[in-house]
């Protein structure tokens, strides 16, 4: 029997690699100014994955990976108003709309009735709360955790400092890296909802999925079946 069910946040609940990709586009645009756009978004690819461990995930490392990508793009030919065009567009991202998947709303509310929920989300700690407060969905969840990454460590501390033991948990999210493969290798239930874009590095191998037990659901709307068939 289930004892805890957990929600991923950005592009499960709502909106947010169009966001990125939105300022992704502005920034190309920007730093195209000064060299060969062909390098441009492959660089910031780059940095932000190896800036990781620094600054974590989330716009503010973002922002900051722009800025480290277009000072070494031009060879420090970068002005001071387009490193302000920059923190401009990391402003933008930060007090954008939370805009609501489709059906995200009635199945939250809904599962909120039948089991106790918790959300977990990586990321800036200021930046989630505030998405989850701006979203209309906080009270439906007894628990939020904010979390550096998503492994298989982190989800078993999660569970422990709750008194749940994996087979009593399931993980709903947007991505195979971090909702499904680590809560499945710990014994836990994972259900997979695709979003229509997925960053790089949310990526995994056929190799890495091979045999590893989950559901996969169309749309949130999918998810309150499957969870019954657990």
């Amino acid at each position: 029997m289930l004892k805890l069910v957990a929600f991923d946040a950005d592009d499960t609940l709502w909106h947010n690699e169009r966001l990125f990709l939105d300022v992704q586009a502005r920034f190309l645009e920007l730093v195209g100014r000064h060299t060969d756009s062909d390098i441009i978004e492959q660089r910031l690819q780059e940095t932000e994955i190896a800036n990781l461990g620094h600054y974590g995930y989330g716009v503010k490392s973002f922002t900051l990976s722009m800025i480290e990508s277009a000072v070494d793009l031009t060879g420090g030919r970068i002005t001071g108003d387009e490193i302000a065009e920059i923190l401009h567009l990391g402003r933008e991202m930060l007090l954008a709309p939370v805009d609501l998947l489709d059906g995200a709303r009635e199945v939250v509310d809904g599962l909120s009735r039948t089991h106790d929920l918790m959300l977990i989300t990586k990321g800036d700690l200021l930046d989630q709360e505030t998405k989850v407060a701006r979203s209309g969905l906080g009270d439906f969840f007894s628990h939020v955790e904010v979390v550096s990454r998503k492994d298989r460590a982190t989800y078993e501390a999660v569970l422990t400092a709750h008194g749940v033991r994996p087979p009593e948990f399931a993980m709903i999210g947007n991505s195979l890296r971090s909702d499904v493969l680590p809560v499945a290798e710990m014994g836990g239930h994972a259900i997979f909802i695709p979003y229509e874009t997925t960053w790089e590095h949310e990526h995994v191998s056929a190799e890495q999925l091979g045999g590893v037990p989950f559901r996969t659901a169309e749309t949130i709307r999918d998810v309150p079946p499957l969870l019954s068939s657990i």
